[in-house]
């Protein structure tokens, strides 16, 4: 088979992934209904459903799903022509099939033949047990039972791959956006100081009275084209967001059957009950989000959920109730809840939980009330289970819900009540690509913080912030809320208010959860409409950092993670001031990135541990630099274009001037080849993380420069 067969059986196959996944979720979702209460139609729908996915898997060369498809097929038919009931127990080996078909359309190479030829062993087995008494199914000239033709659809199938690179271009048009506005924001101001001067100068300057009239003109302009590329960038975007837009019905179908398996495998009973499947949400919330769902349902019957004979004792229905229910609030956000009508949570057992892993103190432990107490769950590391097992126990689970919720600029909560069941709650943007954001200057350098996590913004006198426990705090609202300055919890020089000058503090309160915090700054400079630049690997987690964005003046600025920021401002301690320090000569490092977000973030984990940088934007840039300035380092990415990392440090070793120039290797190449490639060119260090560590990268750069 040649290069080109090859391409198109790729495509072909993922395809056929794509069409099997709907084909499944149907038959899956077919079998839970006709669980509960057969029905003709019902039965109709998944014998259809198995024909189809059987005739695509033939399309494609794929044995294994084909057999079982026709196994299921004929068991369907059977059912259909009233020549074969199914038992309670025939269910489950009918959810297995489904179960190896995944499998096999996930991994076909993977699973063995047998495995194939057992399960449809077992199929046949169920239709022998109620042998047919002779009826016929209606066939055509090929033997295959004769359907209607299926109705002409007015959707196609799209690659997301392609689809995620037309959106992304899309968000890049929101720059061009603030950049127009900009430009006009400039000249306005530009004819505002023309018009002061043309005031001050000589009686009839006709010259200038001519370029004030051409400066109008041009303003007027640029205000129209802002106005009409801003109009045309909004529904641009606003139509790309829809196509991005999934109901949420794609996942929360999937979990009845995830509810059924869990419930034999433990004993219990329970049904879920799914609310608001047509709601729409950014397919990326949901695929960040499916896992922390899955786990909140899989809590829920672990944790929740009694077995019925408890439940009977109690004076509960045998049949427990969990629901998974989506609403769209206030126009933008989405509230995801999870709750059941179980056992429920003591707040007693969290305390203890948490007490026994250190990460409370029995005191701190007696002073929480519930609210606080049961907060404490979302911890890594808390868990009421009494064993391990692989549904739960290990206490990651809740921490992981918290994290992604977070993540995605939202919030989680929990709510129970012992006897009675716990409901969770989940509040998530629609969207991601673009936020209101808040841009505030600290240290020299301007950030962003979500608005959503904003609760205000003020100034306050030096005079009144007040310590307690050696912790900064001003008065809000009556109550006294910790303050800490940003520019500290990012690690960063803060610059000196000058002592001649009435000592005002700005400062922003930002929330994450139940926690809050006010945040020192040199200024707020307003707030505005931002595109979010995902970091790129290998910085693919920065402390501190969600991402990165342009603002309109073509600056790249970066998104501040506000769950992570607070973490790291619980950690901060004033610094008594003290006599200034002698000015020590900083060492010189040479950043070579080709990717901006990349670039930005080295440089600022480099200048905040203290050195001085510059930044190169591939090899042959880099170059250029060494030979004109002197530095005490190099830090590059390998994948660049015109020059690679691997051929600047064969370069630079080659150079008699900076033949000894430490050289640090930054990459997500992680192969062997690739590392004896960077040893084979003269690298000093190499750094492979899927997740980058700054810490690595400083500890190299410690013992090398």
């Amino acid at each position: 088979m040649n290069g080109r067969d090859d391409e198109f059986l790729k495509t072909l196959l993922t395809a056929f992934r794509g069409e099997a996944a709907e084909h499944l979720q149907d038959i899956s979702a077919g079998l839970l209904e006709l669980e509960r209460s057969p029905a003709p139609e019902v039965v109709e729908r998944v014998y259809r459903e198995a024909h189809s996915l059987k005739g695509a898997a033939r399309a494609v060369s794929q044995a294994g799903v084909e057999s079982l498809c026709q196994a299921l097929e004929s068991i369907f038919a059977a059912w259909k022509r009233q020549e074969w009931q199914p038992s309670p127990a025939s269910f489950d080996t009918l959810h297995r099939a489904t179960d190896l078909i995944q499998h096999l359309v996930e991994t076909p190479d993977g699973i063995e033949p047998d495995r194939v030829a057992q399960r449809v062993a077992e199929i046949e087995t169920l239709r022998s047990a109620s042998p047919p008494p002779g009826a016929t199914e209606k066939t055509g000239g090929t033997g295959e039972p004769v359907l209607p033709a299926a109705p002409a659809s007015d959707t196609i199938r799209v690659a997301t791959r392609k689809l995620d690179g037309l959106i992304l271009q899309a968000e890049e048009m929101l720059a061009v956006k603030l950049a127009a506005t900009q430009r006009a924001g400039d000249l306005r101001e530009l004819q505002s100081q023309f018009a002061e001067q043309l005031r001050a100068a000589a009686p009839d300057p006709h010259h200038l009275r001519v370029l004030e009239a051409k400066l109008k003109k041009l303003s007027r302009s640029a205000e129209h084209d802002s106005h009409t590329i801003g109009r045309m960038v909004d529904d641009l975007l606003d139509g790309s967001k829809k196509l991005l837009m999934l109901p949420c019905a794609t996942f929360l179908n999937g979990l009845p059957k995830l509810v059924r398996d869990l419930c034999r495998d433990q004993s219990k009973e329970a049904d879920l009950v799914v609310r608001g499947g047509e709601v729409e949400i950014d397919k990326r919330i949901l695929e960040e989000m499916k896992d922390p769902l899955i786990h909140l349902v899989r809590n829920c019957i672990d944790h929740g959920v009694e077995t019925p004979e408890e439940r009977t004792r109690q004076g509960k229905p045998a049949r427990a109730t969990i629901t998974a229910s989506v609403t769209q609030v206030d126009g933008n956000k989405v509230e995801i809840i999870v709750s059941d009508d179980g056992a429920g949570i003591a707040a007693g057992n969290i305390k203890a939980a948490a007490i026994k892993h250190g990460l409370v103190s029995a005191a701190e432990a007696r002073q929480l009330d519930e609210p606080a107490a049961l907060s404490l769950m979302f911890l890594s590391g808390v868990s009421t289970a009494p064993i391990i097992t692989e549904i739960s126990g290990r206490g990651l689970g809740l921490a992981i819900v918290r994290e992604k919720s977070e993540k995605l600029g939202g919030r989680v909560s929990v709510q129970t009540q012992p006897g009675h069941g716990t409901t969770f709650r989940i509040l998530l943007p629609l969207t991601l690509a673009t936020f209101r954001g808040t841009l505030v200057q600290t240290a020299g350098q301007t950030f962003v913080l979500p608005a959503a996590n904003v609760e205000r913004t003020g100034r306050v006198r030096g005079a009144d912030i007040k310590t307690v426990e050696s912790n900064e705090t001003i008065a809000l609202d009556g109550r006294a809320v910790a303050l800490v300055r940003l520019a500290n919890a990012l690690e960063l020089p803060a610059t000196p208010a000058p002592e001649d000058e009435p000592v005002w503090l700005t400062f922003v309160v930002v929330t994450a959860g139940e926690k809050r915090i006010a945040l020192g700054v040199e200024a707020v400079l307003g707030v505005q409409e931002v595109l979010v630049k995902p970091l790129s690997r290998p910085l693919v987690r920065v402390r501190n950092i969600a991402g990165a964005t342009v603002l309109g003046s073509g600056t790249a600025v970066l998104i501040l993670n506000v769950a992570d920021l607070l973490q790291s401002a619980a950690n901060v301690r004033p610094v008594a001031k003290s006599a200034p320090a002698l000015a020590v000569e900083r060492k010189a490092l040479l950043v070579v990135e080709d990717s901006i977000t990349s670039r930005m973030l080295l440089k600022n984990i480099l200048e905040s541990a203290g050195y001085r940088v510059r930044t190169a934007v591939d090899g042959l840039d880099a170059l250029s630099l060494l030979k004109t300035e002197p530095f005490d380092g190099v830090v590059s990415d390998v994948e660049m274009p015109r020059l690679n990392g691997f051929g600047l440090t064969d370069r630079i070793r080659a150079d008699r001037k900076l033949a000894e120039l430490p050289v640090v290797l930054v990459t997500a190449l992680g192969s062997q080849e690739d590392r004896e490639r960077g040893v084979d060119v003269g690298a000093n260090a190499y750094i492979v993380k899927s997740s980058f560590d700054q810490s690595n990268l400083l500890e190299a750069l410690r013992r090398l420069v």
